[in-house]
């Protein structure tokens, strides 16, 4: 067993493997905890980032929130606005559909009287002038006279009172 050279072989190959081995075990050990620390931060950074995108996450659904909360608030004034307008308009328009019917009943009024007026002078001198015609025809000039005279004796009478 001692001369065999196999044998002799085969301790120096693990002699070889055992010092070879501790300090690449060393090495491999060394690696991988730095790879296990380097993995580690990297995870730890994750977690951060995570938690940071948790925090950003719920900030802008209470922002979104806010602004849904103050949309909605100046929908609201927008819609009461636009129904203050809306009356504001309405009155509006009543008081000048009321002043324009006036207006017009006003005029219709006045060209009523001035149609009025008209006639009443049309009659007027329809009648003053059929009797003119017809006291001429019928009348002599005593009667003519008579009739002047008392005429004249009735407008002083109505003068006097």
């Amino acid at each position: 067993m001692f001369s065999d050279p196999q044998f002799w072989v085969a301790i120096a190959f693990f002699l070889f493997v055992l010092a070879v081995f501790n300090p690449v075990r060393k090495i491999l050990s060394k690696t991988l905890d730095e790879q296990i620390k380097l993995i580690k931060e990297k995870i730890e950074e994750a977690e951060n980032l995570k938690n940071e995108a948790k925090d950003t996450l719920v900030e802008i659904k209470q922002r979104q929130s806010e602004v849904q909360k103050e949309i909605d608030s100046i929908n609201e004034n927008a819609k009461n606005r636009i129904q203050i307008i809306e009356k504001e308009a309405e009155l509006k328009l009543n008081d000048k559909i009321n002043k324009r019917k006036l207006m017009s009943e006003n005029k219709i009024e006045q060209l009523t009287r001035d149609a009025n007026v008209e006639i009443q002078h049309h009659i007027s001198k329809t009648a003053i002038s059929a009797a003119i015609n017809l006291l001429e025809k019928k009348l002599d000039e005593k009667e003519k006279q008579n009739l002047i005279n008392t005429s004249i004796k009735e407008i002083d009478s109505v003068l006097k009172n």
